[in-house]
């Protein structure tokens, strides 16, 4: 798998014997791995993504006077379709734990998003307005790479809710209801210990397909008479 990714990279195949020790190394601090094995089989068992690894990898390389081969980058390239943005992870929500979306910002397809490389935490997804984000990248900005959704996810994704109304009763059942008919799930909430107040907080994360769909939703809620403001939660533009 990784072989198959330096490929796309324009490079035939892995550096091996007791020259290229090195290269091994300063890719291992990079990964937080043990070993060349323990990283191999987290490539593997899908902890962490080929494509990444070999994009670090290629920096790596070149500084050890290497060269990506052009006639191999644009054949690999041909054959992969030519999909996507040169350079580009492209997602689709089925990568299991090699990816984790992160709960900060919860990004959803349609958001602009950036790929942070966690010490032994796979690639982390972040949207690009993301305030945790803007700290990681100016104390690790080497670990940051592009990435892009895939048109078609083959999920849905989870998303922050700030909800302020007015405290009814049933008014949990009316916003469950509301939340039903726009086609969105409940995944968690929390109800707050403000029930003597004429207006209750709740935070909530539900799963919706896109931005087109968080749109609608937040749209429907808006119009609810009983709802006195409806957010995005953890986002940088809400």
């Amino acid at each position: 798998m990784l072989t198959q990714a330096l490929r796309s990279e324009g490079f035939e195949a892995l550096p091996s014997g007791i020259p290229n020790r090195q290269l091994w190394d300063k890719l291992l601090r990079f990964s937080g791995n043990k070993s060349r094995a323990e990283l191999l089989t987290d490539i593997g068992i899908g902890k962490r993504l080929a494509t990444m690894v070999a994009k670090r990898f290629v920096p790596i390389l070149v500084e050890s006077g290497q060269r990506p081969d052009p006639l191999l980058l644009s054949r690999e390239r041909f054959a992969q379709g030519g999909g996507g943005a040169l350079g580009m992870i492209t997602l689709d929500g089925g990568e299991n734990a090699s990816v984790q979306f992160a709960t900060c910002c919860r990004p959803i397809p349609g958001d602009a998003i950036t790929g942070y490389m966690g010490r032994g935490e796979g690639l982390i997804i972040h949207t690009r307005g993301c305030a945790v984000s803007r700290k990681l990248a100016q104390k690790d900005g080497e670990r940051f790479s592009e990435v892009e959704w895939a048109d078609e996810p083959v999920r849905q994704f989870e998303i922050g809710l700030g909800l302020t109304v007015n405290n009814v009763s049933g008014v949990l059942g009316k916003v469950a209801a509301a939340l039903t008919a726009a086609g969105a799930d409940i995944v968690h909430i929390d109800m707050g210990e403000n029930s003597a107040l004429d207006a209750k907080d709740m935070r909530l994360v539900i799963a919706v397909r896109d931005t087109g769909h968080w749109d609608a939703v937040l749209r429907s809620l808006r119009r609810a008479p009983w709802v006195m403001h409806a957010r995005r939660l953890g986002h940088a533009e809400a």
